[in-house]
């Protein structure tokens, strides 16, 4: 089974583009960065010339050798086995972390060998770029490979529900015959998460206990690049903050505490392995906004923050839950207090926005999940499992702040009423986009 990535799109305008850098793929292992490579080769080249520094070590040879880069095509030709041209040749280093030379030869091909195709990845790129140095600042292009959407999932599942949403223009409500095969769908998604190998093994061969197995996999691999850390002792810490997650989560406000992780422990000691997992992609930290002004990124409280996996799969996986729970209900969704359906939203908000969210609270009173910031605009989200979606917390923030558009996130149906846009949970892909009309449907016309 092939999944259509929302990548191909930004991949594609990489290759036309009469300005194009050496690219580089950055996110977390397993989520497709290889396989999006060689799809862009097979479609929008003639051959794609593939290395892997980890496969193939005697590579790095050609780049100890010298920096002429005419010699190190010449001598890539000569293992690839044909001419590499720069009008018909995707040139692909992979496992590129594995050299760190190779990395800073980019900036050799930008300058000498502007016309040809390059294009790298590489688990735990972010630790690479970090921390190297030197490195090819302002001569190579990134480009964020995220898990699978649910749109994506969905594309795979049953692509003509994938594609009655994304042909819905407007904010009406959804016939419950499309509603409630979109929310069985949905908790599909649950049980596998954007782990694309996950995905495939649930939807192909339908079968719970490999996918279980594929997801243990992929958390042992992780674990195991928990070594990688230069400094010894952060290696165990950055595990226990790994295994906390769960637990942090489960909390009832889901503020990451460090005594949660161990009895006695405190930021400082734990500080560096907590930035080792942001930089390999593994969590995102979202910070706790003092105050919901623009830019939101001025107001940040450094001191108080949450932690989410990179997955919404893995996340279940990690707590344990199991996934039998996809047959009570929506009960997969409210788990430990619907942590993996926060964790969703998340994950979805990311690729819309250029920014990671915020969330609010004060004195007690009230806590937003989430706030972006969106065409000048401060939009508080919250985020409802099911169908209860009474919030004391939003009507707060609603009284205090007067938000334009407030959004929620549920298992009830899209509407509009009064500035509140209710999306429910399986249309979160499209988020940007519903607030985009809503927005427009709540500015008076001059």
């Amino acid at each position: 089974m092939y999944f259509r990535r929302n990548a191909e799109v930004p991949l594609r305008q990489w290759k036309q583009s009469s300005y194009r850098k050496p690219l580089i793929l950055k996110g977390a292992r397993q989520v497709g960065k290889t396989s999006l490579l060689k799809i862009l080769g097979s479609t929008e080249f003639e051959q794609t010339a593939y290395f892997n520094f980890d496969e193939q070590p005697e590579l790095k040879q050609f780049f100890e050798q010298t920096k002429d880069v005419k010699r190190i095509l010449q001598n890539l030709s000569l293992v690839h086995g044909a001419p590499i041209s720069p009008e018909r040749t995707l040139i692909v280093f992979d496992e590129i972390q594995e050299y760190k030379p190779a990395l800073n030869a980019l900036k050799y091909f930008n300058e000498h060998a502007p016309e040809y195709a390059i294009a790298s990845a590489g688990s735990l790129l972010g630790i690479t770029i970090g921390n190297e140095s030197p490195f090819p600042v302002g001569k190579v292009e990134f480009l964020e490979i995220y898990p699978l959407t649910f749109t994506e999932f969905l594309e795979g599942a049953d692509s003509s529900l994938a594609e009655y949403l994304a042909n819905i223009n407007s904010i009406a409500s959804i016939p419950d015959i499309f509603f409630n095969s979109l929310v069985e769908k949905f908790k599909m998604y649950f049980i596998s998460g954007g782990m694309p190998e996950a995905a495939r093994s649930l939807l192909t061969e339908q079968n719970i206990d490999l996918t279980q197995k594929i997801l243990k996999d992929i958390l042992s691999a992780y674990a195991l690049d928990f070594s990688k850390h230069p400094v010894m002792k952060d290696v165990a810490k950055i595990g226990y903050i790994w295994d906390s997650m769960p637990s942090q989560l489960a909390r009832e406000n889901k503020k990451f505490l460090y005594q949660v992780i161990k009895t006695g422990a405190r930021a400082r000691e734990y500080e560096d392995a907590l930035r080792w997992l942001i930089q390999a992609g593994l969590v995102y930290q979202v910070h706790r906004c003092n105050k919901p002004n623009l830019p939101l990124v001025a107001y940040d409280d450094l001191s108080a923050f949450k932690l989410y996996l990179l997955d919404v799969g893995l996340l279940r996986r990690l707590a344990q839950l199991d996934p039998i729970a996809i047959r009570e209900g929506n009960r997969l969704f409210v788990e430990f207090k619907g942590a993996l359906t926060e964790n969703y939203i998340l994950q979805s908000l990311l690729p819309q926005f250029d920014m990671i969210p915020r969330y609010w609270t004060t004195d007690g009173k009230a806590e937003v999940d989430f706030l972006v910031q969106h065409h000048n605009e401060i939009i508080p989200i919250e985020v409802k499992s099911d169908e209860h979606v009474r919030s004391k917390s939003l009507t707060y923030y609603h009284q205090t702040f007067h938000p334009k558009l407030r959004v929620r996130y549920s298992l009830k149906n899209l509407t509009l009423d009064d500035g509140l846009l209710n999306i429910p949970l399986f249309m979160a892909d499209y988020s940007k986009k519903l607030i985009d009309i809503a927005l427009a449907q709540s500015t008076p016309i001059a």
